[in-house]
């Protein structure tokens, strides 16, 4: 039980974080981080340590999210959920943030480790680089070069197919 009650001390912000980048609220962030530890903890044995523990955790926060994302795919009464385009921006322009939006994924998809993983954890996971160092027991500057060069590989392979 001790041993749960640190994994929640010592990554609860940092799962927060990464669920708070996927879903947008803090409400929901903070629901799905509490499932997460929960699941945590009732499959702590079946963590095997072939990966950082952050690393596992935002794995189950993730699916955690997704299946909640499965469930709620309605929407109901008054609620207007935030993918919902605002009316004041035009239809060219939405069309152009998608399309612009997708290519990126795509990209990032198609991108090699650890540029991939680097690069979502800095920006999706919102992660520090001195925190994507110790989930790859690297140093600090290493993650900032990763991070760099994915950035770059992104940009260059972005350009390449305009």
């Amino acid at each position: 039980m001790q041993q749960i009650e640190e994994l929640y001390n010592t990554y609860f912000h940092d799962v927060y974080l990464y669920l708070l980048s996927l879903t947008h609220r803090e409400e929901t962030a903070e629901e799905i981080t509490q499932e997460t530890f929960f699941k945590a903890m009732k499959s702590v044995g079946s963590f095997k340590g072939d990966c950082d523990i952050r690393v596992w955790l935002c794995q189950i926060a993730k699916n955690t999210y997704l299946t909640l994302a499965k469930k709620s795919n309605r929407f109901s009464g008054d609620e207007v959920p935030e993918t919902v385009a605002d009316s004041t921006v035009s239809i060219e322009d939405s069309l152009a943030d998608t399309y612009q939006s997708m290519a990126i994924h795509r990209v990032l998809h198609e991108l090699e480790e650890p540029y991939k993983e680097v690069f979502n954890l800095r920006v999706f996971g919102e992660l520090s680089f001195g925190q994507i160092a110790e989930i790859f027991g690297k140093t600090e500057s290493w993650a900032r070069v990763v991070f760099h060069r994915g950035k770059l590989k992104i940009i260059n392979k972005l350009e390449e197919q305009k």
